[in-house]
């Protein structure tokens, strides 16, 4: 196992946040993993302490037949941003970013330095798109801000890999994912594994986070280069693992171990992985999510747990206004599953409170919500 420390640029005088990889292994092939970008889920850091243990542990059996580079806290900035005992992870408290937006397009990047140099051979022209990659990374103006050098970082380690996985959580949930439509197949030995209650595709979802900065560079470079083999050298993946309290040792240690055997099934790692499981969900456009809003302030009591399927016109939560007794009654608007409900349990103008998984599009332009 191989430590490697990055200082993040512009901290105060007196003070220093570091971004550590951990690089497990050797070999062509590469996956990239890392957890809590949004440092207030944790359930990734709690699996990538698993990772790491059972990682060098296969490093020093000698199974270990690609690289595997691991950063267990993706976000030291946002880990030491606390207010009144409260983590806040999500966004960046100088700026009000979100910490998993607005990654650098890589295709932009690149495109000036390949066009003229990519022919039939696929494998060469990976090659030569990486080298790209990293040259454009390393040539770009210094960062503005620590949270841009924090992305830089992680987006340069990440772009030459085969294989990303970007471990995070909702609030209330059931384990999902999310990637392009074009992976998906790839992704679906990883959800059954992980017992996932939910698939999501989308080819753009209009925040650039960062499994779509991973992705969808191939995607992109291949349409501009259509004369050229350009293959999508690049799965990656964002992998909710539940909800923010799902720490429990046993999970974090069965996730792990899924993980493993997802790497395993991709030529990562030697030795045999049990099978995986049927998969209890299917792929569903993110178009087709419903996000459910409040109609009006007041306390919230959910009448679905997550996890549950649902038909169009079930209920699934309630508002009662305390002082004025409005009662609201929001039921679902498309059938599919219930995988994720809000922490809070009272109701605030604009903020939705459940999301519902269906089959048909009702959704366009920008999918994310921050």
């Amino acid at each position: 196992m191989e430590r490697i420390d990055h200082d993040l640029p512009w901290s105060a005088p007196g003070t220093r946040r570091q971004l550590s990889v951990f690089r497990f292994g050797a070999g062509e092939r590469k996956a990239y993993i890392q957890a809590s970008l949004h440092a207030d889920e944790l359930p990734g850091m709690r699996v990538a302490v698993e990772l790491k243990r059972r990682l060098a542990e296969l490093e020093g059996q000698g199974r270990l037949t690609g690289r595997i580079e691991l950063v267990p806290v993706a976000n030291p900035i946002g880990l030491g941003q606390m207010f009144q005992a409260t983590s806040q992870g999500r966004f960046e408290l100088g700026s009000g970013k979100n910490f998993n937006r607005d990654f650098a397009d890589l295709a932009q990047l690149v495109e000036p330095a390949v066009a003229g140099r990519l022919g039939g051979d696929g494998d060469a022209n990976v090659r030569t798109i990486r080298n790209a990659m990293l040259a454009a990374l390393d040539e770009l103006p210094p960062a503005g801000s620590e949270l841009q050098g924090l992305q830089r970082l992680l987006l340069r380690h990440a772009c030459d890999a085969d294989l990303v996985l970007d471990l995070h959580c909702d609030f209330d949930a059931v384990v999902h994912l999310y990637m392009i439509p074009q992976q998906a197949e790839t992704f679906m030995d990883l959800a059954a594994r992980l017992g996932a209650g939910a698939v999501l595709v989308a080819e753009d979802t209009g925040g650039s986070s960062f499994d779509e900065a991973c992705s969808m560079a191939w995607l992109r470079l291949s349409r501009r280069f259509p004369e050229a083999a350009v293959p999508l050298a690049c799965q990656a993946a964002t992998v909710e693992l539940g909800g923010m309290p799902d720490t429990e040792r046993e999970r974090a240690e069965a996730s792990a171990e899924s993980v493993l055997a997802f790497l395993a099934r991709r030529g990562l790692i030697d030795g045999d992985w049990p099978p995986a499981p049927a998969l209890g969900c299917e792929a569903t456009p993110f178009a087709g999510a419903q996000y459910a809003y409040p109609p009006h302030a007041g306390v919230v009591s959910f009448l679905q747990p997550v996890g549950a399927h649902v038909e169009v016109g079930d209920p699934l939560f309630e508002v009662i206004d305390p002082l004025e007794d409005r009662h609201s009654v929001v039921h679902a608007s498309t059938s599919g599953v219930l995988y994720v409900r809000e922490r809070l349990r009272f109701a605030q103008p604009g903020l939705w409170l459940a999301k519902v998984a269906g089959r048909e599009p009702i959704r366009q332009g920008r999918l994310l919500s921050d």
